[in-house]
């Protein structure tokens, strides 16, 4: 049997951008998808914490550094410039992998600047 797992979570970015007029797909800064362990054209979930709206799309490497975090194409109807968004992406494992793995999740500031990495210690808080 294989399940889908959560591999890797964003929590609380900000949104930077919004881009009606380019080719779909969310860009995000290659610094925090290098901690997240979220490649290029991954299929990810973007829960915005703002206005409730879910969406799936693929990833774009932005700028290290920059703590660019933008949604392009039709996918920028659903947010704006400002809403927090929670980004999720998932990976299908056997029942041997599921036993021993443990996702990545990254918590990023109000400048969408790494400030925790630790999934157990970010689990154990009442409030995120």
């Amino acid at each position: 049997m294989f399940r889908e797992m959560h591999k890797s979570k964003i929590h609380r970015a900000v949104v930077t951008e919004a881009n009606l007029n380019y080719v779909g797909s969310i860009t995000i800064d290659q610094d925090i998808l290098d901690a997240s362990d979220i490649l290029e054209n991954e299929k990810v979930q973007i829960v915005n914490v703002t206005n409730g709206a879910r969406l799936e799309t693929y990833v774009i490497s932005g700028p290290r550094g920059t703590g660019t975090i933008c949604l392009n194409g039709a996918a920028a109807r659903l947010v704006q410039p400002g809403d927090i968004v929670i980004i999720i992406s998932y990976a299908i494992m056997n029942e041997e992998e599921v036993q021993n793995h443990e996702p990545k999740v990254v918590l990023v500031n109000e400048n969408n600047q790494i400030i925790n990495e630790d999934y157990k210690e970010l689990h154990s808080c009442v409030q995120i």
